[in-house]
């Protein structure tokens, strides 16, 4: 057979070519069927999870009173005389280990953020960010020995009162936790401003601090605010830290100095079976993440409107 003149397709090509277009079809046909089939696993599995939260909250609802529950305050769920479920306790531990973690984390990451955004070079940011990011893969429980045998024993030097078990020692090391999602997510915040603000504002005389802190700072606050929210919804469901080092006595007060139990802590407590399945103490483990799944969507849903409602377009 003659080879095919310049410029002609042989058959064999145009078959070749016929099939490579029938792969490409399908192929495209495909993906967005197999993307659509991810998207809704992940949000029946969510339904699933706020479903199952809700009906055994319920059960729990149907033994205890949900005004006992929610204003009382006293935690005794393993008395032997009368049961106490007052969440008050449980809720005032959380607050205090994320009030202390703000304290902490805030300050640090949006100063290490300015840092990064206005005075580091490309070379030293290439360096810093990574390591601050590392100590997000740190695990928690590292985190938890880590309050409980070098942070704790640190403070009781400088606070002879502070007992082994306490709401600083945890409070300090959740904030060291969440400081690179605040740092790393402010960073991206003030780097997306405009150059074009920042030569404006040093053409009328302004120092770079003032800038930094003036200008930049506010054009970034969306995303600074929202970091921060974030980072604060993260501490209010960390686990293993608080449950290491914070103890397990819950009260209603506001001292750091002793022991405390939180939210989540409660929940490892009876998750590992101090309680039956299908006994009151059971269920109050549903009745506590529900509350505490309602924290972490506020939290998530405030980041989102800060976000949406202070946004700068350039």
């Amino acid at each position: 057979m003659a080879a095919p003149k310049d410029g002609a397709t042989s058959v064999q090509d145009m078959i070749a070519q016929s099939q490579g277009k029938k792969g490409k079809k399908f192929t495209e046909k495909l993906m967005p069927i197999l993307l659509f089939i991810a998207a809704t696993l992940s949000v029946l599995t969510t339904i699933a999870i706020v479903f199952t939260l809700i009906f055994e909250t319920f059960e729990f609802f149907q033994r205890v009173s949900i005004t006992d529950f929610l204003f009382g305050t006293e935690w005794l769920p393993f008395s032997s005389k009368e049961p106490m479920f007052g969440i008050l306790p449980l809720i005032a531990g959380t607050l205090k280990v994320t009030l202390i973690a703000i304290v902490v984390a805030v300050p640090l990451g949006i100063a290490s953020a300015v840092y990064l955004s206005e005075y580091a070079s490309d070379r030293i940011r290439r360096i810093v960010k990574p390591i601050l990011e590392v100590l997000a893969g740190v695990p928690t429980i590292v985190y938890g020995f880590f309050a409980l045998t070098f942070v704790t024993p640190l403070l009781q030097e400088l606070i002879p009162s502070l007992k082994v078990f306490n709401a600083l020692s945890p409070g300090i090391v959740v904030g060291i936790m969440i400081l690179p999602m605040i740092t790393s997510l402010s960073e991206d915040a003030m780097s997306s401003v405009p150059n074009s603000i920042r030569e404006g504002a040093l053409g009328l005389g302004s120092t770079k601090l003032e800038v930094a802190i003036k200008v930049v700072l506010p054009a970034a606050l969306s995303g600074i605010i929202a970091s921060v929210v974030l980072a604060v919804s993260r501490a209010i469901g960390e686990t293993m830290i608080v449950s290491l080092a914070a103890g397990s006595t819950p009260k209603w007060d506001w001292a750091v100095n002793d022991s405390i139990q939180t939210m989540t802590a409660y929940i490892v407590q009876v998750a590992t079976g101090d309680a039956g399945y299908g006994t009151t103490i059971y269920y109050s483990i549903y009745a506590v993440g529900f509350t505490l799944f309602i924290f972490t969507l506020v939290m998530n849903l405030l980041a989102h409107y800060i976000s949406k409602r202070f946004r700068e377009e350039y």
